[in-house]
């Protein structure tokens, strides 16, 4: 119940920000800022509601039904040992958690963007701020590069 709760979070952010979002909202930003793209404001918050929902819970759920019904599809170092029937469901649930907070990344992430979005709408012409976005994409990165070093080194050593 606390993961449902976790990713109707970013939903709940998209749609108590985007009640100030014009009729038509920009909605993609080319280089330097400039929007280059519109749609309407129920197209583009329905589009959002749905991207920082279920993007996120797609991730943190593939972990659990990959475990489930597809463990043939689990590539991991040392696969025999970390998949090896008494480490099975331990390996599955550690796999499972990081799904979780990677999803979380990702949905943070995507609540930034949408935010920055709302923020370029306030602005006449609508410009989006590149700075603070390619700011929060390199932290994303960093924060995915650190997520996927601390998964392989989970599993890269076999203890003794």
């Amino acid at each position: 119940m606390r993961l449902v709760a976790i990713f109707l979070l970013p939903g709940l952010f998209v749609w108590l920000t985007s009640s100030g979002l014009p009729s038509v909202a920009a909605s993609h930003f080319a280089a330097g800022g400039a929007a280059n793209g519109f749609m309407p404001r129920s197209t583009y918050i329905f589009f959002m509601l749905a991207v920082t929902v279920l993007v996120p819970s797609l991730i943190a759920l593939s972990g659990r039904l990959i475990g489930a019904l597809l463990v043939d599809l689990v590539n991991l170092p040392h696969r025999e040992h970390w998949l090896a029937p008494e480490r099975r469901e331990a390996t599955m649930a550690s796999l499972s958690a990081r799904g979780i907070v990677f999803a979380v990344l990702v949905a943070a992430f995507l609540c930034f963007v949408h935010w920055l979005v709302v923020r370029a709408n306030q602005a006449q012409p609508p410009r989006l701020e590149e700075t603070p976005f390619i700011g929060g994409l390199v932290l994303f990165g960093l924060a995915t590069a650190i997520w996927l070093t601390m998964l392989f080194m989970r599993f890269q050593r076999v203890p003794r």
